[in-house]
């Protein structure tokens, strides 16, 4: 028969358990000072490279996405302020709000066109027409700076439709039913009733439900001038033949 332990074995159990605790707290408080002291010379050694790379970062695209992952490796964010050392010292906080305000306009431009939807490649396409070489944009760059205009509320997004990035400047909402079509067309630009139902077994009211759907929201247009007689639904948002517009 097993004995219960007395009150002096329970007071000694009580304290040792405390004397784990404390040592469990000063074991994770030196972590905890040591990994502040290791970020801290992170960020210090992060300014020094800024400094020494400036011009890189500001002219290279793909220079300046790796500086983006540095920042992000030791929770700076160059693009919370555009006051402070980061827009100081590499001016980078205005050349995203640039950015954004030239996404902005075109996606306006292009919206009577492709319904506000565009490839983000086009979107990166057009902003290089309107800056010199020695300002030259990347997709890392059309993101990063939509990123900050979803911030804003201003109803930017970037989806993802098979293997092809859409930004979307009108808040229309796809379903998957939308996704799957936009796919679809992603082949050769256009899809018909017939395709859709044959891809998808899908009933013929459904598909044109989805595709009226698209239509009426502008992101497709009619062309019923073919032989067959079969209509076709034309993405210019997907379409490798999109027509760039010209500079606003």
């Amino acid at each position: 028969m097993r004995r219960r332990p007395g009150i002096g074995g329970l007071q000694t159990a009580a304290a040792a358990r405390d004397q784990y605790r404390l040592v469990g707290e000063n074991v994770a408080k030196i972590r905890t000072d040591m990994m502040k002291e290791q970020l801290a010379t992170f960020r210090t050694q992060l300014e020094e490279f800024a400094r020494k790379h400036k011009n890189d970062i500001r002219k290279n695209p793909a220079f300046r996405s790796q500086f983006h992952e540095m920042c992000a490796k030791v929770g700076v964010d160059p693009l919370a302020s555009n006051k402070g050392f980061w827009a100081e010292l590499l001016g980078i906080g205005d050349f995203y709000y640039e950015l954004g305000v030239q996404i902005v306009e075109i996606c306006l431009a292009t919206r009577p066109h492709n319904g506000g939807l565009i490839n983000l490649q086009e979107l990166c396409i057009l902003l290089r027409q309107r800056k010199s070489d020695r300002e030259a944009v990347s997709e890392d760059d059309c993101l990063r700076a939509i990123s900050k205009l979803k911030v804003l509320g201003s109803g930017f997004e970037v989806i993802s439709v098979g293997k092809k990035k859409l930004v979307r400047s009108v808040p229309t909402e796809l379903n998957k039913d939308h996704n799957e079509i936009l796919e679809l067309a992603q082949a050769q630009g256009f899809v018909t009733v017939e395709e859709v139902e044959r891809r998808f077994s899908w009933t013929s009211g459904r598909a044109i439900d989805a595709l009226d759907t698209l239509l009426d929201e502008g992101l497709a247009m009619i062309d019923d001038g073919h032989r067959d007689g079969k209509r076709r639904y034309w993405f210019p948002c997907v379409s490798s033949n999109s027509t760039p517009v010209a500079d606003t």
